[in-house]
């Protein structure tokens, strides 16, 4: 299936590298996804604040694309199904260098453990 272009602006770049409100708390995050409207990144279902979905319910943008390296799909949250898109602005990723999970300043020696007690 095709993302909507209603859905997508392939001109915005994306908020940054790394999930905008955990990098604001300090926090640290599993794998990153990129609002395929507005570019704010945030991190995955897969993380402790799940932001990316939190994204999808303050704004009703329905469209996420991954952010990590050589990974290129789209998940649209109002059918939750994945779908084909166009390439979005740059950067379309968080760069290579950028532990996963990550970063690795921020990472807690116990971390594996805070995701299963979550």
């Amino acid at each position: 299936m095709n993302a909507s272009t209603d859905s997508l602006r392939t001109d915005v770049p994306p908020s940054g590298p790394g999930c905008v409100e955990c990098d604001a708390t300090g926090s640290w995050w599993v794998h990153l996804r990129r609002c395929a409207r507005c570019g704010h990144v945030g991190c995955c279902d897969a993380s402790l604040n799940k932001h990316a979905t939190a994204h999808f319910h303050s704004t009703a943008h329905p469209v996420m694309q991954s952010y990590e390296p050589g990974e290129e799909w789209f998940w649209d949250y109002t059918t939750e199904e994945y779908l084909d898109g166009p390439a979005l602005a740059p950067p379309r990723s968080h760069p290579r260098s950028q532990t996963v999970p990550g970063p690795a300043d921020r990472l807690p020696a116990d971390w594996e453990r805070q995701l299963d007690e979550s």
